[in-house]
């Protein structure tokens, strides 16, 4: 857990450009359509939907765009019909790698996926390879400032959190998948700021790496991060205090 947080605060410090923001609209945009397509346009009712429309806030994405692609999702506006996909493989030193994607070709994605991890001397692998190394959760980011650890703790296992931890200046709420929106709502009916809140897979167990070989995974996750229709991208690696120095020198 604690590696997974070090990755994820690494690239939140990366410098936003306006390519990548742009990036980050089409991604969001996809999340909503398909979330509204699933269950429907109202986000008090539909979690998936509220998820995303919060992203899109955090995005500062414009509430046009965001009306536009629930409207898109539901039928009621044409557009591009997208679906999700996940695929599976190994890359450099073995690690296990899960990439969640969201497209409108499947074989342009699975194609470009493929290479991907060839060309960084790994492979994708069939369907249930390394999935089964991994486990969903829901993770919601408090802001440490301003909110009692103890008092915050009864409220988001009242509401069905499994465990609260602290970073530096952030509580971290996690929970199953199925206690996700009501924890948010916990939250949110108690007047709590929230940060980044979304459902992520955690490996149930890790690989450490040489210096060198951990540059290579790095490398292949951040390419495959870089893709258009991909998500988000998982892995085995053991982000400790050495890979981690390795991996940013």
């Amino acid at each position: 857990m604690a590696g997974h947080n070090k990755w994820s605060k690494i690239k939140r410090q990366k410098a936003v450009t306006d390519a990548r923001r742009s990036k980050a609209w089409a991604r969001i945009t996809r999340d909503i359509m398909i979330a509204a397509r699933e269950g429907g346009g109202d986000a008090g009712m539909n979690p998936k939907l509220a998820l995303a429309m919060e992203k899109a806030k955090g995005e500062n994405m414009p509430k046009d765009n965001i009306e536009r692609a629930i409207k898109r999702g539901l039928g009621e506006i044409e557009g591009q019909d997208y679906v999700e996909m996940t695929y599976e493989g190994y890359g450099p030193g073995g690690v296990a790698v899960l990439v969640e994607a969201l497209t409108d070709n499947t074989n342009r994605t699975v194609a470009d996926v493929r290479h991907l991890f060839s060309k960084s001397g790994g492979s994708l692998g069939q369907s249930g390879s390394v999935a089964y190394l991994f486990e969903r959760a829901g993770i919601i980011e408090v802001p440490a400032d301003g909110n009692d650890e103890l008092s915050l703790f009864e409220l988001v296992a009242e509401a069905g959190a499994d465990d609260l931890s602290k970073d530096e200046d952030t509580f971290e709420v996690r929970t199953s998948v199925e206690s996700f929106g009501a924890v948010q709502e916990a939250l949110q009916a108690a007047g709590v700021a929230t940060g980044e809140a979304s459902l992520q897979r955690f490996p149930t167990t890790t690989i450490t790496l040489d210096a060198e070989t951990a540059k290579k995974v790095a490398r292949l996750i951040e390419k495959l991060e870089e893709h258009q229709d991909v998500q988000a991208v998982y892995s085995t690696l053991e982000i400790d205090e050495a890979t981690l120095a390795a991996i940013m020198a």
